[in-house]
């Protein structure tokens, strides 16, 4: 325990990158903020250098949580982009596309065949034949309205 009270600052930087490359390696954005706050930690411990090493943890502690909180809430405010938005979501990917129907919809429910898979879908009643659009998506159940 004796190597515990001899932690400089650029112990915190070695952890700092040690997360990053975690970072890498797992899904999400978790180490990233953890690395963060080490390598800040690494900045105070270089202006503080006679920091106890129960204090920098307990630091690191509170500059994980903050870290993590303020990275939440960045990405809620600037969600990442991507190419390809619908790609887990197969319903949306149907949305505006335009099928024909080989049953009725009664009662405001119905079935459509889309490329190799049967849906459940929501809309006006239509008669079988009829082209219907989706405009929408409630968990599995497509919402359509007739098409022009």
């Amino acid at each position: 325990m004796e190597w515990l009270q001899q932690v400089e600052f650029w112990h915190w930087w070695v952890a700092a990158v040690v997360l990053l490359i975690l970072e890498v390696f797992a899904p999400g954005a978790f180490f990233l903020w953890l690395a963060i706050a080490a390598g800040v930690l690494g900045l105070v411990v270089m202006a503080v250098p006679a920091m106890a090493w129960d204090m920098q943890l307990l630091v690191f502690a509170v500059l994980s949580v903050a870290a993590v909180a303020l990275g939440r809430v960045w990405l809620k405010r600037h969600p990442i982009g991507t190419d390809r938005p619908t790609l887990n979501r197969r319903g949306d990917q149907y949305v505006g596309r335009v099928f024909t129907l080989d049953e009725p919809v009664i009662n405001g429910f119905g079935k459509i065949r889309v490329d190799d898979t049967t849906w459940k879908i929501r809309g006006d009643d239509c008669a079988a034949g009829s082209r219907v659009r989706v405009v929408g998506v409630d968990g599995t159940t497509l919402l359509v309205d007739a098409a022009d």
